[in-house]
């Protein structure tokens, strides 16, 4: 017999794809070396060239598979993904509450705002951004944003580092203990810098950018990467560390597949018999 390995529940929806949402946490987890549970709040139908809709799951069916795992396996740390509607997130929020999940909470948990796809499909009901702001934020550990969710989130569109600070406070007001506003998105920089903020530290974690349009599924996998090292016993800062290396190998070694954009790729954490594309940095 071996060793238990540390849990990470990933609360989100799926992807029919297979590149993002639940898939890419579950993926992410085993590369990472925890185990993966789930609470699925919404099917998506969603292939490499966009998302062609979705349906939610009844938040009281999200809330029961929480509530499952936790109570029989335990919980190390956790993340939320794509939850779709206010009703399910005021069911997530109050859920974890009940099995102490969350700032002030035993175990740590990292927030995702998936809002829209990156094809630009939203992923969220309107009335749900403000859900995310009042119930949700407060009880992160980490929220990590992407430049289209903290423009919907704060109104603030970063585009330098100045702007990415300002977001970053603007954030931290709806009461979240961290901060990580990603900066991928911003393509007119050669560099991909994410900023990490509690409201006293701030730390600038930068990376290559690659030249390759195939990114789907980036943003799941690094909160997934940081909520697997917030499970192993990191802090965030740390946690932080390990899933920016842990994406940047992933985007490296991305593939195509279908039509459309292609998956990121934990592949790599396999071993040695899978090469290695030639992929220069922009």
């Amino acid at each position: 017999m071996t060793a238990t390995p540390r849990t990470a529940l990933t609360v989100a929806g799926s992807d029919s794809g297979g590149g993002a949402g639940i898939q890419a946490d579950l993926r992410t987890f085993f590369a990472c070396g925890v185990h993966g549970m789930t609470a699925l709040t919404a099917v998506t139908v969603q292939n490499s060239v966009g998302v062609h809709g979705f349906t939610e799951i009844p938040p009281d069916v999200v809330a029961a598979q929480i509530e499952a795992v936790a109570g029989d396996m335990g919980v190390n740390a956790a993340k939320t993904g794509m939850l779709a509607t206010a009703e399910i997130i005021s069911t997530v929020s109050s859920t974890m509450d009940k099995v102490g999940i969350g700032r002030g909470q035993s175990v740590p948990l990292v927030v995702d705002p998936v809002a829209a796809s990156m094809h630009g499909d939203p992923l969220l009901r309107d009335e749900a951004l403000e859900a995310i702001r009042t119930e949700l934020f407060p009880r992160a550990t980490l929220v990590t944003p992407n430049l289209d969710e903290v423009r919907l989130l704060t109104g603030i569109d970063v585009t330098d580092a100045a702007s990415a600070r300002r977001a970053a406070e603007a954030l931290l007001a709806f009461g979240p203990q961290w901060v990580l506003v990603k900066g991928g998105h911003l393509s007119d920089s050669p560099r991909c810098v994410d900023l990490l903020s509690d409201g006293t530290h701030v730390v600038e974690f930068e990376g290559p950018r690659y030249d390759t349009p195939h990114t789907h599924g980036g943003g799941d996998t690094l909160a997934s990467a940081i909520t697997a090292h917030l499970a192993k016993g990191l802090g965030v800062l740390d946690a932080v560390a390990a899933g920016k290396k842990f994406i940047e190998r992933c985007v490296f070694e991305s593939y195509p597949l279908g039509a459309g954009v292609g998956p990121v790729s934990p592949f790599w954490r396999l071993g040695p018999d899978l090469p290695s594309p030639v992929r220069p940095e922009l």
